[in-house]
């Protein structure tokens, strides 16, 4: 069984499990995990989630930014709360992202986000 990807720190790990839950209490929808520390130096874990409304997005960033409180992280910042397509929760070491699915599909974050190394890549032809 493969080994998961959690921050590098002990404290890292109860914080995306308290991120993910915090998501998961209010319905969010296909909620990803990325360890991202081999491509940025900013943070450790990135996170993103699906909302339905501009409403939901909102409710689950205040939620999140809480639990996040709760578990001692420090949240640095909270930016996109007046739109409610996209909200950005900054607790350091973890970076949330609450999108609506038409943002999300847009922004496709995930691709963005993924190693070279790890993305499915077609053969170049060759050469006659």
């Amino acid at each position: 069984m493969p080994a998961h990807h959690a921050s590098r720190r002990v404290g890292g790990s109860k914080i995306q499990k308290t991120a993910v839950a915090a998501l998961e209490d209010i319905k969010a929808r296909d909620i990803t995990v990325l360890d991202v520390r081999k491509l940025t130096s900013l943070y450790d874990t990135m996170i993103i989630a699906t909302a339905e409304s501009s409403r939901q997005v909102k409710a689950l960033a205040q939620h999140v930014r809480e639990a996040l409180k709760k578990a001692g992280a420090i949240i640095i910042g909270v930016e996109g709360e007046q739109s409610g397509e996209w909200v950005l929760v900054d607790g350091g070491d973890i970076v949330v992202h609450i999108m609506q699915p038409a943002t999300r599909a847009y922004y496709n974050l995930e691709e963005l986000w993924t190693p070279l190394s790890t993305r499915r890549r077609s053969k170049p032809p060759k050469a006659a």
